[in-house]
């Protein structure tokens, strides 16, 4: 996935429209449809979005236009993704919770 914007905190939905070369019409009815894209607002009213907001698009894109994903089937797809990083993550945690009562236990065994 081309990550080739600018790096900056926010971005005017006129700035992602043109990195993503779709409508910005486009942007907000896809932010209708996935509840995960939340721009915040600024306090004139406009969406600014984040980096993370934008790599979220390219992928929505990449998905519905490159691979031909339907609207659902993209919601399928990046749900199922987000709870298999949820599961990795969690996986981590509880090898490095492992490693550290190993630890705790030679740290014990040295002492007692």
């Amino acid at each position: 996935m081309d990550t080739n914007f600018p790096d900056k905190a926010y971005f005017r939905i006129g700035e992602v429209s043109k990195l993503l070369q779709v409508e910005p019409y486009v942007i907000r009815f896809w932010e209708t449809e996935f509840k995960s894209l939340k721009p915040v607002r600024a306090a004139s009213g406009h969406r600014l979005y984040r980096k993370k907001d934008v790599e979220a698009l390219l992928l929505i894109k990449k998905l519905l236009h490159e691979q031909r994903f339907t609207i659902s089937g993209a919601k399928q797809y990046l749900l199922k993704a987000s709870r298999d990083k949820a599961t990795a993550e969690a996986d981590g945690d509880r090898q490095r919770l492992v490693e550290i009562k190993k630890g705790l236990i030679g740290i014990r065994n040295l002492i007692g």
